[in-house]
């Protein structure tokens, strides 16, 4: 199995493109869907940013008030690097976790939809191939303040956070532009899947992981066969 990193900047149309992945069968894990997880009520996390950010940030039933908290982080990146460092390790291994699940479930492969791929760059090293959805900037704009309910300068924060959609397009090695209407965006995504559904890489992987066992496992069988 081989892993497909998913990213583009916020409000640019991952989820438009993950719907078409997960349509097809293919597992998608969610960055961001594990980031919340990983700061409920009680965990080591969320501890960490009520004592850092006090109940201000919390709602009344105890979970994170992430609008509230966002404002803060994101004209504060002192504390927005403070708490990724709280979150970003957790969300890796949970990551991790999950992609091994769906490798041991006998997946050709999974799509790892993660916003921030390419500004931390922790987990290029396993992903094989890279997808960035772009739109233009004005429109990125609008379709997070809509979304959002967010005013013009707070959505200009957040996007300024993250690497320009111009650099990630770059490096990616597919680009699905999703300026245009959601059935020019779902047919460049359908295209992708073919292309990666046709893909040998998993076999070659799954080749590699044989011989390592071999290798590793071999020595212990042989003693135990001999010492019968």
């Amino acid at each position: 199995m081989f892993i497909v990193g998913l990213t583009g900047g916020i409000a640019s149309g991952k989820s438009t493109v993950s719907a078409v992945f997960r349509e097809h069968r293919i597992p998608v894990v969610d960055a961001d869907v594990i980031a919340r997880e990983v700061v409920e009520p009680g965990s080591s996390a969320w501890k960490k940013i009520k004592e850092e950010f006090g109940d201000d940030v919390l709602l009344p039933s105890g979970h994170l008030n992430r609008e509230k908290l966002g404002e803060i982080i994101f004209a504060n990146s002192d504390k927005r690097k403070k708490l990724n460092e709280w979150t970003h390790p957790e969300i890796h291994r949970t990551i991790m976790f999950e992609v091994l699940k769906h490798f041991l479930s006998g997946n050709r492969y999974v799509v790892l939809d993660l916003p921030l791929l390419f500004e931390t760059g922790v987990m290029l090293s396993y992903i094989h191939k890279t997808i960035c959805v772009t739109c233009t900037p004005e429109q990125q704009l609008e379709r997070l303040m809509n979304r959002n309910m967010m005013s013009k300068s707070l959505a200009e924060q957040r996007i300024a956070a993250q690497m320009p959609l111009e650099k990630k397009c770059e490096i990616a090695h597919y680009v699905i532009d999703n300026t245009g209407d959601i059935d020019s965006t779902r047919k460049q995504a359908k295209r992708i899947v073919g292309i990666l559904n046709e893909s040998w890489e998993h076999w070659r992987i799954r080749m590699y992981i044989a011989v390592f066992a071999v290798i590793v496992f071999s020595p212990i069988l042989y003693w135990y066969f001999v010492s019968m």
